[in-house]
Formats: structure tokens, C-alpha cells, sequence
């Protein structure tokens, strides 16, 4: 299951996060890049709740991944010839199917697979195995625009996905247990509440967390190589590694950070990150103002990174916590949908405050008042209780 995400962010690592820079080279406007990646979002919703509703009527999670990776093959090749707009726009929707197929499969994977392991010791290796694939990525599209060929990374992509399929095809995933009809209407009705409750503070969290990582791979490409109101533009292989620095600190962080939070309750990691991603992008903010402000773009790298490390298995170890055993594939597939929804609407309001700003000040600054906001959320989810004992869990 780790080698299947390594892979898959392998090459994800250098679409989705360069993706703006090769068409910045075509003339896209941020606002148009912005809408294509929108676009890929809203796909993928659709594809999010297929996948979680077929993962609870027990179908292998081999079988959405292996969709997904299908729907990834077919847009990656309409990107790397992609010069226009409809294409381009056609392939971010394929890639977007694709997310919202894989997502909810593979994170319902790690507590299948993990006994004895606890489930959130394996969160932090699944992220872990994320974060060593997009680091690595990115780096190779780093290495391919200093050659000139940015749009090599969706040849890297192919070979990836060409990997996963032989992993699923040797090692298949596992299903849910089968449960009958009257473990199905016990689970419902145990607890004497809606299952969906106790989520809602933890999904709003994940929405507003989650625009950070949607804007990194959406505004700041375009904010780096445009400059700031003083901060001067990089050129492309400078700002691919940039991009490179935060994912490499988050493969640095995320195994140590992510065991360490795992033995401690889910509102610290969540706390964290929300408070990290705030500095982080008050350092983006500020660093247009100035014209040494490349050495806080650095900076910024180090808090971005750190809120990252903390938040991905942070919360998906709190929907297994907090959503009793027969609905976690939805509750999984939920979660998926709150990255696609920040993967909706950043982008949008990313590209459109870099066109008609001219900078990113305000949306960073934006941003950063949004997330400080988000901590009596936090502090809210601190006082629901988990997932009712009589609830069985993947690690009984």
C-alpha cells in the first residue's frame, strides 16, 4: 500500500504543482489555469462519492484505484500535447476523475491493512510514502525545466501509473468486512445520533486546511515567476524549486512529526498545522513587500511544510476515530470532498486575485486571517466524542 502512494505521488508530484508553470509558458492567464484546475475538482466530486459508496457495499479498494489510474493515463496524454484551452481543459477533468476515485480507496486501505499497527502510526508511513513521492517529483520537474522539457512530467506520470497498475494487478487491496442487513440497521441506529454529526467541525477544518495546499499548487507557481509589488519574478526552475524546498521538508517532517502526533489527541496535530500554515502564509504575504523578499519565499517554506506534516495524517486519523466502521468508506470519500472543494474554489479566488491585484499580498493575507479563524473549530472537535466503543474497528 506504501509503494502503490509512493508511485501515485511520484508522479503527481510534478503535475499537479507545475502544472500552472507549463501553461504559464502557453500565454494561460492565472484566471484561465485557475479554471481548468476548478474544473478538475468539481470531476473529481463525482468520482469521490462513487468511490466511497462502492467501498461500503464492499467492493475491493483495488477497483476505484484502478479506474483512477486509467482516467490519469488518458489525461496525461491529452496534456502533454494540450497548446489550448479546451484541451487542456479536458485533461484536468480526466486527472480530476482520477483523484476522486483513488483518494477515498487508498486512505480507507491503510486501516485494512495496518493490524496490529494502530491506524495512526500507518497514517503517518502512508504520508510519509506521499511526501518521499511528491518531493521526488517535483525535483524531477525541477531537473526537466532546467533542461527545457517542463512538459516531461506527464511522460514521468505515465511511467508511474504504469507501475501502479503492476502492483494492483500482483498485490490487490483488500475490501471492507461483509456485514449483513441487521449489522447495517444496528450500526444506524447505535448511539442515538446522526453518524455525520461529530464530523461536520473536522470537515470544515479540512476545507479551510486544505486551500493551502490547492493555492501551492494553483497561485504561488504563478505568484513566483509574476514577482511581488517589490520581490522580483524567478524563473522557472528557480521557483520548481522552491516548490521543491517545501516538499522536501515535508518528506523530512513527516515521518517524526506524524509518529510523534499520533501518541497525542488528533486537536494538537490539527492546532498545529492550522497555526503553521497561518505564518507560513503571513512570510508569503509579506515577502512582496520587500526586495529581498526571496529569502522570506524560503522562509515561508519551513512553517508551510510543518502544517502540512501535521495536518494530512492528523486528519484522517480522526474521521476513523470519529465515524463508526460501516460508514467509513463515505466518511472517507466526505473527507476526499473537502479537498476537492478547497481544489474548487482557491484556485478561483487564487487566480483571480493575481490578475486583478497584480500580486499576491491580499490573498495570502486573506488566507492567513481565515485560518486563524479555524481554531475554535479545532477546539470545538476537542469536545465530541469518538466513535461510540460498541462501533467495531479495522484494528480490533
Amino acid at each position: 500500500m506504501a509503494l502503490l502512494r509512493l508511485f501515485s505521488a511520484l508522479g503527481a508530484g510534478a503535475v499537479l504543482y507545475l502544472t500552472p508553470m507549463v501553461f504559464h509558458r502557453e500565454a494561460f492567464s492565472a484566471a484561465d489555469v485557475g479554471e481548468g484546475l476548478a474544473l478538475a475538482a468539481l470531476v473529481g466530486v463525482g468520482g469521490r462519492l462513487l468511490s466511497g459508496a462502492l467501498l461500503d457495499r464492499g467492493l475491493s479498494c483495488s477497483w476505484p484505484i484502478g479506474l483512477g489510474v486509467v482516467a490519469s493515463l488518458l489525461g496525461d496524454g491529452v496534456l502533454l500535447g494540450a497548446v489550448t484551452e479546451g484541451p487542456f481543459r479536458l485533461g484536468q477533468a480526466l486527472i480530476g476523475l482520477a483523484m476522486g476515485l483513488y483518494w477515498p480507496a487508498i486512505e480507507l486501505a491503510v486501516p485494512l491493512t495496518c493490524p496490529p499497527v494502530p491506524s495512526a502510526r500507518a497514517f503517518a508511513l502512508a504520508r510519509t510514502a506521499d511526501a518521499l513521492g511528491i518531493a521526488a517529483g517535483s525535483l524531477a520537474g525541477a531537473l526537466l525545466a532546467a533542461r527545457g522539457w517542463l512538459r516531461g512530467i506527464y511522460a514521468l506520470d505515465l511511467t508511474c501509473l504504469a507501475l501502479m497498475a503492476v502492483l494492483l494487478w500482483r498485490f490487490p487491496l483488500p475490501s471492507q468486512p461483509p456485514r449483513g442487513p441487521s449489522s447495517l440497521v444496528a450500526a444506524r441506529l447505535r448511539g442515538g445520533r446522526p453518524w455525520l454529526l461529530p464530523l461536520l467541525p473536522l470537515l470544515a477544518v479540512v476545507v479551510l486546511a486544505t486551500a493551502v495546499p490547492a493555492l501551492m499548487q494553483s497561485a504561488l507557481p504563478m505568484d513566483l515567476v509574476r514577482g511581488g509589488l517589490r520581490r522580483p519574478p524567478l524563473q522557472e526552475s528557480l521557483g520548481a524549486l522552491t516548490i521543491g524546498l517545501q516538499l522536501g521538508l515535508l518528506l523530512l517532517l513527516q515521518w517524526p512529526l506524524g509518529r510523534t502526533l499520533a501518541r497525542r489527541p488528533v486537536e494538537v496535530g490539527l492546532s498545529l498545522s492550522l497555526i503553521a500554515f497561518a505564518f507560513g502564509t503571513l512570510l508569503l504575504a509579506v515577502s512582496a513587500l520587500v526586495p529581498w523578499g526571496g529569502w522570506l519565499l524560503v522562509g515561508a517554506q519551513v512553517p508551510l511544510a510543518l502544517g502540512a506534516a501535521a495536518f494530512l495524517p492528523t486528519a484522517t486519523e480522526a474521521v476513523v476515530e470519529l465515524t463508526p466502521v460501516v460508514h467509513r468508506g463515505l466518511a472517507m470519500a466526505l473527507l476526499s470532498q473537502c479537498f476537492a472543494l478547497s481544489g474548487l474554489l482557491a484556485p478561483l479566488v487564487g487566480g483571480w486575485s493575481l490578475d486583478h491585484q497584480g500580486h499576491g499580498v491580499g490573498l495570502w493575507l486573506g488566507l492567513t486571517v481565515l485560518l486563524l479563524l479555524g481554531l475554535p473549530l479545532v477546539w470545538r472537535l476537542a469536545r465530541q466524542p469518538l466513535t461510540p466503543a460498541e462501533a467495531p474497528s479495522p484494528n480490533a
